[in-house]
């Protein structure tokens, strides 16, 4: 027998695949977190919000935004997630899937 999928057919997905791994919650939750930091780059790019600024906004320090930005560090909470989004005029929208 061979290994090759059948011809024509595509075999797994990439979802099953971290399912299988049993990678896939973890790989989930970092891929949110990197999209939200992007996001929130994003917005402070085009709104001219320097790290500064938004650790004003938050009033917490210009540390705490570097982490909240770095979209390796994965020891954000929702809450400041939220916060972070309200304080550039955005709303934070999670749901269950």
């Amino acid at each position: 027998m061979t290994d090759k999928p059948e011809r024509g057919t595509l075999g797994q997905s990439f979802g099953d695949f971290l399912k299988e791994e049993g990678t896939s919650e973890a790989t989930t939750e970092q891929a949110v977190k990197r999209v939200i930091a992007f996001q929130l780059a994003q917005v402070m790019k085009e709104q001219n919000i320097s790290k500064s600024e938004m650790a004003r906004r938050l009033e917490t320090s210009r540390s705490q935004i570097d982490r909240l930005l770095d979209p390796n560090q994965d020891a954000v909470t929702i809450g400041t997630l939220s916060r972070a989004a309200n304080a550039v005029g955005r709303t934070l929208s999670l749901k269950l899937s």
